[in-house]
């Protein structure tokens, strides 16, 4: 499954265009017509490891290197890596710029420069650490702005969000392990549809709101009805989560080169920001005016 993040177009672990991340087990029982497992990384012609290299002299599949591919303490350091340089941007953004007019057009210029950066690197055939860290570092930005803002009229909401942030991805990385959560080929089709819906939906009402045509913010208002899209959107994010941590577990089960943690560090943070910032919104209705 190429898509699992907010950009919908993240390359995932693939090498080619097969439906990476979803494995299909043999059935037991000893059948002699069970379905044998598949590679989720598409066909290689080659070798089950999908990242095996063809010998031209040979004609024998060469694996990588163990020190070249992807293990968990590679996602986990590109992973804090990312966050990091989210945390200190938006840690000088809360800082340096004071709320104002001025502040919320910069927050707003850096999240679409934050978006373009992420769509090449959602282009791109290979992960770019540059690219990757530069999305992080104006993400930062925009969020250190919009939480400053949220604070001054909610104060402690960015705090709580966080801690909520935490407890909705940790809870959702438990029912990944305990398997609570299959992640399948039907399941990613199902919430990508719901997903895509739902960015769609917000646009188009983002629009009317722009143009006076709803009031109060429309389906994200501070109402009930904003909450009850809220908590949508936050199970939309937690959707994103399970299916980075498929593809990350199948990338390290199949050697996936290790310059592909990063892709894995992109996509983690793509969706702790979306978790966050819907998090954020939430926090905010149940405070109310006050």
């Amino acid at each position: 499954m190429r898509s699992s993040n907010p950009v919908f177009s993240r390359r995932g672990f693939s090498r080619d265009n097969g439906s990476a991340g979803f494995n299909t087990a043999p059935q037991a029982g000893g059948n002699p017509y069970a379905q044998a497992p598949t590679n989720p990384y598409g066909t290689n012609p080659y070798a089950t490891n999908p990242y095996a290299q063809q010998d031209t002299q040979y004609g024998a599949p060469q694996a990588p290197a163990r020190g070249d591919v992807m293990t968990m303490d590679d996602v986990v350091s590109r992973t804090a890596i990312t966050l990091g340089v989210v945390a200190a941007g938006a840690a000088l953004a809360w800082a340096l710029l004071p709320v104002s007019s001025t502040s919320y057009g910069l927050a707003v210029g850096a999240a679409l420069v934050a978006f373009v950066l992420a769509m090449i690197q959602s282009f791109k055939t290979k992960p770019v650490p540059a690219l990757i860290i530069g999305y992080a570092a104006f993400e930062g930005v925009f969020l250190g702005v919009i939480s400053e803002m949220y604070n001054e009229r909610w104060s402690g909401a960015p705090f709580q969000a966080v801690l909520g942030t935490l407890a909705v991805s940790g809870a959702t990385l438990f029912a990944y392990k305990q398997r609570w959560v299959r992640v399948t080929a039907r399941y990613a089709r199902i919430g990508m549809t719901i997903a895509i819906a739902f960015v769609l939906v917000s646009v188009v009402n983002l629009l009317v709101v722009a143009f006076g045509g709803a009031d109060g913010g429309g389906l994200r208002s501070f109402g009930p009805l904003g909450f009850a899209v809220g908590v949508l959107a936050i199970l939309i994010g937690c959707f994103f989560l399970t299916l980075d941590f498929k593809q990350i577990e199948d990338g390290i089960t199949y050697g996936a080169p290790r310059q592909e943690s990063w892709l894995a560090a992109f996509g983690l943070t793509m969706s702790l920001v979306w978790i966050y910032l819907e998090m954020l919104r939430l926090v905010a209705i149940l405070q109310g005016d006050d």
